[in-house]
């Protein structure tokens, strides 16, 4: 089985699909694995280190693409890309999924079967391959690292023969894989982290972090079976913006990580609460490609509002692409080793695993998700 990983397609796209190390991974099971050549060159690899791995090192990118029986990507194809695939080959990536409706049909049409790595069922066994969470814990850490750069003072507390810098006050809102992170890198870096998420079990984890948990009563709440915390309703929301208020005026940082997989993301910091904040804040929305969790802001830009800096960076698992590339190969093979089938040396889609079930896009010309088709009806 041929495997081909072509260099990504987006400017701005500086993770690779495979390291050097994953490439020596896949070779050890038989695969033949093609690179295009600087696929891996701004995230820190060098193409003689795939090559030295086992990779062959292609310049043509069309040939790359037709002869793979298994495309690897980080990011989705351009979409007059995927009639250059080779017919009934695998191709797996990060997709978007609901929100890329022509590419999904461009799939099926042209016989790929398309895996969506956001898809991946979030099961104990699928953990290794888990690439949302992996990402995010890398963009939770790098957006404290992003709101340190911005704002105007320092994060820990120092006594000096001048008087006590007493530590900032960082706000993290939404307790996920990315909050989290967030929480846990603020804290190093000495600030005073207060967080807050619509469910309450995860008190219980700011808390080991050494944080301290908002409160808010907002009548029941909950989360899906994935995980996710439930949308609020309009009278939930208002109470819980009125208490966030206050916090964010009290706060020298606000993070905010609140996403809703396939939807638009919640708006959680509004004018009104900007307009309570100091001058010398920092804003930092990790959510901004889908929508924003801050009003006012825009992906790519930092704005400033008033004197209170609105960050709206994209990709942030980008902004540290070796370690980014790094786990999310680790996520793209497990997955190949999950459904490698040793005698024969290939990848199989078993149907009737429920990792496939979940993750599987379009199969034999069709759209075969269930929660894909749901979602469109």
């Amino acid at each position: 089985m041929k495997i081909s990983v072509p260099r990504e397609s987006h400017p701005a796209e500086t993770r690779a699909p495979l390291t050097p190390e994953a490439v020596a991974r896949l070779v050890r099971l038989g695969a033949q694995v093609a690179i295009e050549a600087g696929t891996g060159l701004a995230a820190g690899f060098a193409d003689a280190a795939y090559a030295n791995a086992g990779a062959a090192i292609l310049t043509d990118r069309k040939e790359l693409l037709h002869t793979g029986d298994l495309v690897l990507r980080v990011g989705k194809p351009p979409i007059e890309e995927i009639q250059l695939l080779k017919p009934g080959s695998v191709h797996v990536s990060l997709l978007d999924p609901f929100n890329e409706p022509e590419l999904v049909q461009r799939f099926a049409y042209w016989g790929i079967s398309a895996i969506s790595m956001e898809f991946i069922p979030r099961t104990t066994r699928a953990q290794k391959m888990d690439v949302t969470s992996s990402q995010a814990n890398l963009a939770g850490y790098e957006a404290v690292i992003l709101a340190a750069r911005y704002a105007n003072k320092i994060f820990p507390m120092m006594t000096t023969a001048a008087g006590t810098i007493f530590p900032a006050k960082v706000f993290i809102i939404g307790v996920g894989v990315a909050g989290l992170q967030a929480i846990a890198t603020a804290k190093r870096l000495g600030a005073k982290v207060t967080a807050y998420d619509t469910r309450p079990v995860v008190e219980e984890q700011v808390n080991s972090l050494g944080a301290q948990f908002l409160r808010i009563d907002v009548g029941e709440v909950g989360q899906t079976a994935e995980g996710y915390a439930r949308a609020l309703t309009e009278e939930q929301i208002q109470k819980q913006r009125a208490a966030m208020k206050k916090t964010c005026a009290e706060s020298d940082v606000v993070i905010t990580t609140a996403q809703v997989f396939g939807r638009k993301a919640p708006l959680l910091v509004t004018t009104e609460m900007l307009d309570a904040m100091k001058p010398g804040s920092v804003v930092v929305d990790l959510a901004v490609e889908s929508g924003g969790n801050v009003a006012g802001i825009f992906p790519g830009q930092v704005i400033d509002r008033h004197g209170v800096k609105l960050v709206g960076t994209a990709n942030l698992p980008g902004r540290v692409p070796l370690h980014a590339s790094q786990v999310y190969a680790a996520n793209l093979v497990a997955l190949v080793e999950e459904f490698w089938d040793k005698a024969n040396k290939n990848f199989t889609l078993n149907l009737e695993d429920e990792i496939i079930k979940g993750c599987l896009v379009t199969h034999k010309g069709r759209i075969v998700n269930a929660k894909l088709t749901a979602a469109n009806g």
